[in-house]
């Protein structure tokens, strides 16, 4: 079943790479008394994700802070070593953001936004959304339809709804 607004973001392990190799990063920790921006890409290095998604909040880092969100995360389902690299070649890790791994693509599923796409070599990958979830509850979700597409999703429509 599908997350929707007004429930409970379930926990999760996502990894992250620290300076010590693969650590595990509990959602429910980040978001403990906190309004955070989560969104989710479908993977990273793909066009739009790059392009367009991770960008998108980026530029808003700042808007959204001065509207009382204390951290924006940014969820694929790939690896802590190529989220890192990731992170580093788009500007997101300079910027703050944190690039968490879904590596088995556990969260994905228990949200209800997981996909497969053989014909783009997308198996077991994550539907482009974003969220605003306030201590644990999802107060705003915006999910695309098309995984190709980022308008519902980016950060400046999930500004819109603060």
């Amino acid at each position: 079943m599908a997350l929707s607004t007004g429930d409970t973001l379930p926990d999760a392990d996502l990894i992250r790479l620290g300076a010590e190799g693969p650590e595990t990063v509990s959602l429910k920790e980040i978001g403990a008394g906190k309004t955070i921006a989560l969104f989710a890409v479908p993977g990273a290095y793909t066009p739009t994700c790059s392009s367009a998604h991770v960008p998108s909040f980026i530029r808003t880092k700042g808007d959204f802070a001065a509207k009382g969100v204390d951290t924006i995360v940014c969820v694929s389902v790939n690896d802590p070593f190529v989220m890192k690299a990731w992170g580093e070649a788009t500007g997101a890790a300079e910027a703050g953001l944190h690039m968490l791994a879904d590596a088995d693509g556990s969260f994905t599923k228990a949200i209800g936004m997981d996909f497969t796409a053989p014909p783009a070599g997308l198996i077991g990958r994550s539907k482009r959304y974003a969220m605003l979830v306030e201590d644990g509850t999802v107060k705003a979700l915006h999910v695309e339809e098309s995984p190709g597409v980022c308008e519902t999703s980016a950060g400046e429509s999930l500004l819109a709804e603060l």
